[in-house]
């Protein structure tokens, strides 16, 4: 993780770490489950999560809504590194739910019930994705379903994709930042892979963050014969700003008849917004609704968005 941003999230865990006993398990999913107020950016969502880190966020996990006519399809929305559901997806998810669509999201990779989720090998974690992507299937009858993922959230789909029987299942993959082609973060993970000892502890305590280092065997592997697949269309939303995947290039994928790639300061040089911003940002969620319904797409609103996290 970046500099800024590693500083910015590390603020958020040492103010909750002592919370982290009072965190309740995840609980048995209802028909409708629990679901927690909207929130303005990540900071607040992480914080609002911390004793209730399995609550879905809001306007998710009805299980017994029923895809539309004009969104015939549901969206599952996965999980950057370290973030819970609702820490993710506290904004977006309420807005496409606005919007008619059926909207789900889980916590995978990470002890069930705690606040960390997303952290462990990806293979395990995309297969329990892929697992609630079928129980998603199956509440609501639908063929297919579109993902939107941030972050590792954004990649680790493709391997749902190539390995996992995706493929015929997911309509639509749009990555918010996403590690497609792994990141630097600036140098560190770099340095990091050069010092085993260190390598080795990151790796214990985080293994999609080793994983996701540009030029993993993981990536390597998913990255080969080609980064995407006929029959997904293919969308990723990213920012200049992005001080996580770095260079931020390593967000797209290779140019192809159903792979759009958007740089949100080309639609807005005023929009500052960073990698954990982005979930939130305005206009990379109205990005994400016209990626949904390209159809009855709209151009987003340019408006000055100061960094929400910052």
């Amino acid at each position: 993780m970046g500099v800024r941003a590693f500083g910015r999230r590390m603020v958020v865990l040492l103010a909750v770490t002592g919370a982290f006993a009072l965190a309740t398990g995840t609980a048995d999913a209802a028909v409708k489950e629990p679901t927690g107020p909207v929130q303005p950016n990540i900071i607040a969502a992480a914080v609002y999560s911390v004793l209730q880190p399995a609550i879905a966020p809001p306007g998710a996990n009805d299980w017994n809504c029923k895809p539309s006519a004009e969104h015939p399809n549901p969206v599952l929305l996965s999980n950057g590194t370290t973030a819970n559901a609702y820490e993710n997806w506290a904004n977006l998810s309420q807005l496409l739910a606005g919007a008619g669509y059926c909207v789900f999201a889980g916590n995978f990779g990470g002890v069930p019930g705690t606040f960390l989720q997303t952290i462990g090998p990806i293979a395990d974690t995309t297969a329990q994705l892929a697992a609630f992507g079928d129980r998603v299937l199956a509440a609501t009858g639908a063929s297919k379903l579109d993902v939107v993922g941030h972050s590792q959230g954004g990649m680790n789909p493709r391997y749902w994709i190539k390995y996992l029987g995706g493929a015929s299942k997911i309509d639509r993959l749009i990555g918010l930042s996403p590690s497609n082609y792994g990141t630097s973060l600036f140098g560190l993970l770099t340095a990091v892979k050069a010092i085993p000892p260190v390598r080795d502890l990151v790796g214990f305590a985080c293994a999609a963050c080793t994983e996701q280092t540009t030029g993993s065997p993981f990536l390597t592997d998913l990255n080969a014969g080609g980064d995407t697949v006929p029959g997904v269309d293919y969308t990723v939303i990213q920012t200049r700003y992005d001080d996580v995947v770095t260079p931020y290039t390593n967000a797209f994928l290779k140019p192809a008849p159903n792979v759009k790639n958007i740089v949100l300061q080309d639609l807005c040089s005023q929009d500052f917004t960073d990698h954990l911003g982005i979930p939130y940002d305005p206009i990379a969620e109205r990005e994400v609704l016209n990626a949904l319904d390209p159809a009855h797409a709209e151009p987003p609103q340019c408006v000055y968005v100061p960094p929400v996290v910052g």
